[in-house]
This record gives structure tokens, sequence and C-alpha cells, in this order.
């Protein structure tokens, strides 16, 4: 009979596999059952997405109208030319997000993606082939090349650019695979423990590891518009026991808000003694205080908008019921003393 469990499972170990210079597995376990692959497929989705790199998104020929045309002397057709073009890996060399690129080639020439290296931008695909151009050809273009995450269709593209370039789709991302798999594993007996294995390849821009980290951090980083929703489980579990450290200036003396002297012997005068109890009140409550003038009025207004809690601030469900027990607490331990 399996044990009853009180806490989730954490699991312990981690290991990384090289397999090549942009090919690495990373191995987490162990996992309880159905675990592993909560955490492995938004990491998945987040390798491809959230790992910045850079590409190719428009390109302008000479004597080029659309992407069906054909160049005098080159082998590929334009088409073609532009597949090869977006195998391409490029990497700006400084910390521009976009730069324009020239050039101009002569045949005979086989054109590779070395032949593209400058001072703006290295090639991570020395290798890559563009296309082949014969002794009677000359080849001119422009190349736009832009920073950015995940997969841009080309309509996104083409809006933005001049009239003559050729919007093309781009293909941010140097993580070319990020696979898992989920292997089952014996843990004290119990079978039903899992193994993740992830298997992540890179285009050489960055190191699968450091893509890999990226994701990570990404997660921890979208994960986080929850941490608030942690502090209003404390304030609401613990009820009158503790106010959440958001609303501890509440419980604080209206001494501390340095009115003048006629707004603060006003408050006094009707007893109102935490801050608290302002955010409480509504406009009209307030309005009703008596001696409350105007000009008291708009400077008491104007403080607790200050401290985010304007008068008739609306509190969380429960917490407005415990601020006032709370409140009632510090009174009565007031009038005892």
């Amino acid at each position: 009979m399996n044990s009853i469990s009180t806490s989730v499972y954490m699991p312990t170990e981690i290991e990384v596999e090289n397999i090549s210079a942009n090919k690495i597995k990373v191995i987490a376990y162990p996992f309880k059952s159905g675990f592993g692959v909560t955490l492995a497929h938004p990491l998945r989705r987040l390798l491809f997405s959230s790992t910045v790199g850079f590409a190719p998104i428009a390109v302008k020929i000479d004597g080029v109208t659309h992407e069906f045309d054909s160049i005098r002397g080159m082998l590929e057709d334009v088409a073609l030319f532009i597949i090869n073009l977006k195998n391409i890996r490029f990497k700006i060399r400084n910390d521009e997000e976009r730069v324009v690129l020239n050039y101009s080639f002569s045949g005979p020439k086989e054109i590779k993606g070395s032949d593209l290296e400058n001072d703006e931008v290295e090639i991570v695909t020395p290798d890559g082939y563009l296309c082949t151009i014969n002794e009677d050809a000359e080849l001119n273009f422009s190349v736009i090349i832009e920073k950015g995450t995940g997969y841009v269709p080309s309509e996104n593209i083409r809006e933005d650019l001049d009239v003559d370039y050729i919007a093309l789709d781009g293909f941010f991302t140097p993580v070319k695979k990020a696979v898992y798999d989920i292997e089952n594993m014996l843990v004290e007996d119990n079978p039903n423990f899992e193994k993740v294995v992830f298997t992540v390849e890179t285009d050489g821009l960055i190191s699968p590891l450091v893509a890999f980290k990226n994701s990570l951090e990404a997660m921890y980083a979208q994960m986080s518009v929850f941490n608030g929703l942690l502090d209003i489980e404390v304030s609401t579990s613990e009820e009158s026991e503790n106010i959440s450290v958001e609303f501890g200036k509440l419980l604080q003396n209206i001494e501390d808000l340095n009115l003048s002297a006629r707004s603060f012997n006003c408050l006094d005068r009707a007893e109102i003694k935490y801050i608290g109890e302002l955010a409480l009140m509504n406009e009209a409550e307030l309005k009703n205080l008596k001696n409350l003038g105007k000009k008291s009025l708009e400077e008491i207004s104007q403080v607790m908008e200050d401290l985010e809690f304007p008068v008739g601030f609306e509190f969380e469900d429960g917490t407005k019921e415990i601020l006032i027990e709370k409140i009632q607490d510090l009174k009565s331990e007031t009038n005892e003393g």
C-alpha cells in the first residue's frame, strides 16, 4: 500500500550531458507522477518563444520586384535565394536591435554565409549556402537583420517596410530542437516516479545550456505575477492574527499623517485614531464629521490618496472585516491601558 503524503515530493537530482558543441541533454529527477510533464511542457514552449535571436526580416534586390522573380546570371530563382538567406544565421555585433546590410557581388562566384560577414554582423553558419552567380552576373542586395524572439510572420513585418523590400518570415529563435521524454523510475519501491530528459539543440548563436537557463528565467518571471496572491493568502488564512504587510500602515496612528492642527483636532474629537479608519470611510461619511471644513477634507483626501488608500478604498473580500476587527482590538487595548 502506498503511503499517504502530506506535501509535494521535491526532485533533487539534475544532470547535464554534452552531446556536441550545440546539443545537450538535461536530466532531472525524481518527480512524482504527473509533475514531470507539468513542468517540461511549458519549458519546451519557452525554449522556442523566449530565447532571443537574430533573423533577416526583409531583403531588397536590384532589379527584382517580387519574390517569384528571377535574376539574370544567378542559378537560383529569388524564392530559393530567400529560403537560403533565411537559413543563414546572423548575429549583430553591437547592441543595435536592427541593422541594414548592403552587399555587392560579381561572378563567377558561389556565395556562402562567410561572404556576408562584416563589421556589423557575425555569421554563425559560415558554410551556409546562399546562391551561385556566373561570370556575367552582378548581384546587389540589401538585408535588414533584426533582434527578436520566437516567430513573426511576414504579414506582420510588411507594413513597416519600404515598398521596394520583400518581407520575410522572422525565425528569431536560435533553438533548433527542444524535445523531452518522461521515463518511469523506481523510488523507495514505488515505480511510478518520473525522470525528465530534455534534448536541446541550438544553431550556435548561443549554447543550448544558456538557452535552457533563459527559458527557466522566463518561467520564473512569468510565475512572479502570482507573488501578490501569496501575500493575500497569508492575510486571509491567519485572519485577525495578521494583517498583510501591505496594510500595516493602516494600523498606524493618524499622528503619522502629519496633518494640519485643524484637521488633526477634528479627527481626534471624532475619536478617529487610526489611518485605517479613514480608509474605511466613504467621502460622505468624512464630510459629515463635525466641524470638518472643505480645506481639511481636501487635505485628508490628498494624504490618503498619496498613501494609495484613498477615502472609500475598496478592500479585497474578507480584508475589510479583518481590518475593522484589528482596529477595534487596538482601541480596546488603548482604553484598557
